[in-house]
């Protein structure tokens, strides 16, 4: 096989995208719930998207950082002048923004005197990435096997456990960093509470907050970032999926305190801000900057909640019990096995995703209408039904 056997792709052959759909090669289409793990934000084959990469495109597609960007410094802005951040890193995906979320608050740290304050507090459920350092920060059993030696610097304490956090703090401690909203480990949504004191205790402990957002970011909650429902400033956090629309782009933002750390030569990336991806991002962000966009995706996404509930899981009791997340970042909690009723459901053609605690995720791009919605209800009705004749 000359692709390697690192997934396990469905029979579907994405021939082509229109909005919230998606259509095979034999003209099947299917109503998309995954925008490819949360990333075709805007949906497939969006006009503006298109018009964007295509005039870019007639331009240039890539210079060296060696050089100015100017539609870098465009994007820059626009999530600066929005967001706590002074300063943005530009990269190619999620993991690389996570890297560079680590390797800055220890950079922060080692600049300000205190080379020894290096290691970063973690949390079992988390997912930060494939790369080597992001993988070990998580520390999935699963994800990890077989690529020992492990990569030190973490130290992890359960998802949840308070004391267990503040027992964890010592004086090598640099940052505790976490997903706002858990998304591999099973769509866990961090109370606003529960964020706030962990800005408090990062304050009183003098360490920094990172704030993982790649998945949950860039408008899916119905705020430009899910941290804001907190009302709280993070130090660091990294983002990316939604940002490109489908295009691959990743970032990380940062406090200036941070930023002043990271000098000349600290730190690299020979595509990241390329000319093509910060076209792309620019439209995004208009997009998601409108208040009114980001009110829909949260209306929307009461409103699939509401349906949910009222006409699946009262309907079907014996195989989920609820519908948890914000916004258009949702799981649905199964009672029966979330393989069984993911291809029942890919059986009457609406596609989602597997996540921990045997949940299923449904990402649908964030221009769903409360139309597709109904639609929907009515395709997961249908396949929890199949499920419940052969059971």
């Amino acid at each position: 096989m000359s692709i390697l056997g690192v997934y396990n792709p469905l029979d579907i052959d994405v021939d082509h995208g229109d909005g919230v759909y998606i259509y095979s090669s034999d003209g099947t289409r299917y109503l998309d719930f995954t925008s490819g793990i949360g990333v075709t934000s805007l949906g497939h084959s969006h006009p503006v998207l298109i018009r964007a990469l295509k005039t870019q495109a007639e331009k240039i597609w890539h210079c060296s950082n060696l050089f100015k960007i100017s539609n870098q410094k465009t994007v820059a802005d626009k999530l600066v002048n929005n967001s706590f951040a002074s300063s943005v890193f530009f990269c190619n995906s999620g993991s690389e923004a996570t890297e560079t979320s680590i390797k800055a608050a220890r950079k922060y740290f080692y600049e300000n005197g205190f080379p020894n304050k290096n290691r970063i507090i973690t949390f079992e459920g988390a997912f930060h990435g494939r790369t080597i350092a992001s993988l070990f920060a998580a520390n999935n059993p699963m994800h990890i096997k077989g690529f020992n030696p492990k990569v030190d610097g973490f130290d992890q304490v359960p998802f949840g456990d308070h004391n267990a956090l503040e027992n964890a703090i010592n004086d090598k401690t640099a940052a505790i960093m976490v997903e706002t909203i858990l998304g591999e480990g099973g769509i866990k949504v961090i109370p606003t509470e529960c964020l706030q004191g962990l800005r408090r205790l990062c304050n009183e402990k003098k360490i920094l907050l990172i704030l993982d957002e790649v998945q949950c970011g860039l408008g899916r909650t119905g705020k430009l970032f899910a941290f804001e429902w907190a009302k709280i400033k993070p130090d660091i956090v990294p983002i990316a999926k939604g940002i490109g629309g489908g295009f691959p782009i990743g970032a990380c933002l940062m406090q200036k305190k941070i930023a002043d750390a990271m000098k000349p030569g600290s730190h690299g990336s020979t595509f990241g801000g390329n000319p093509l991806g910060m076209a792309v991002a620019s439209s995004v962000l208009d997009h998601i900057l409108n208040k009114e966009f980001l009110d829909n995706v949260f209306s929307v996404g009461e409103y699939l909640k509401d349906q949910f509930s009222e006409n699946i899981v009262k309907k079907f009791p014996k195989l989920v019990r609820g519908i948890r997340g914000k916004g258009l970042m949702l799981g649905i909690e199964a009672i029966a096995n979330n393989e069984i009723l993911i291809k029942e459901m890919i059986n009457q053609k609406i596609l989602v995703v597997k996540a921990g605690q045997n949940v299923i995720r449904m990402l649908p791009p964030l221009i769903l209408e409360k139309k597709h919605v109904d639609e929907a209800i009515k395709k997961i009705s249908k396949a929890f039904e199949k499920v419940n004749e052969e059971n």
